[in-house]
């Protein structure tokens, strides 16, 4: 590296993905720009996303499609072998002289996915979240006209239950009444 920094473009596509075959992102469309600044001991990776990836619907399992965007740094080093150093700082063999960042911007895209990802509502798939309705009526309750509310954010799922005591109990706190 002639200069003190150099920037990369790259673009992650759904060729990308499924070549890596990650297990949190197989589609998508990301734009990477990588800017690898030299300092005197190391070298600073500044890896900008921002894109659209494809996951399953948490609540459908639809594929819908999520805008990501994260600012990520790396720092990287010389050293006699590779390792990993702590979240953020690589050791590189000196006579290797380079890395592959590939992986790195799987993993950088991969966390910027949020943990939970659902459908705007009343977006979901109507065939799959009747499904699921069908499936969350309980007993206690068939007869109700309650449904899967595809617009809330979490599942709740109310039971009221009689309690019914067993009778031993009962003689049990007699006889501690008793004393």
């Amino acid at each position: 590296m002639q200069t003190d920094s150099v920037k990369y473009e790259f673009v992650l596509d759904n060729l990308y993905f499924a070549h890596i075959d990650g297990p949190e992102v197989q589609k998508g469309k990301v734009n990477v720009t990588l800017t690898v600044k030299r300092t005197s001991r190391a070298f600073e990776l500044s890896f900008q996303t921002e894109g659209m990836v494809s996951v399953p619907c948490d609540r459908c399992l639809d594929d819908m499609e999520l805008p990501i965007s994260s600012s990520d740094k790396l720092m990287v080093k010389f050293g006699h072998e590779y390792a990993e150093e702590g979240d953020n700082l690589i050791v590189i063999p000196e006579e290797e002289g380079e890395i592959n960042v590939a992986w790195f911007m799987y993993e950088f895209v991969a966390l910027s996915v949020p943990m939970k990802h659902v459908h705007a509502p009343g977006k979901c798939n109507k065939a799959m979240t009747g499904k699921l309705n069908k499936h969350l009526k309980t007993n206690a309750n068939e007869d109700s006209d309650d449904t899967f509310d595809t617009g809330g954010d979490d599942i709740v799922i109310e039971e009221e239950v009689e309690e019914q005591i067993d009778p031993r109990w009962n003689e049990l706190k007699k006889i501690l009444d008793n004393n």
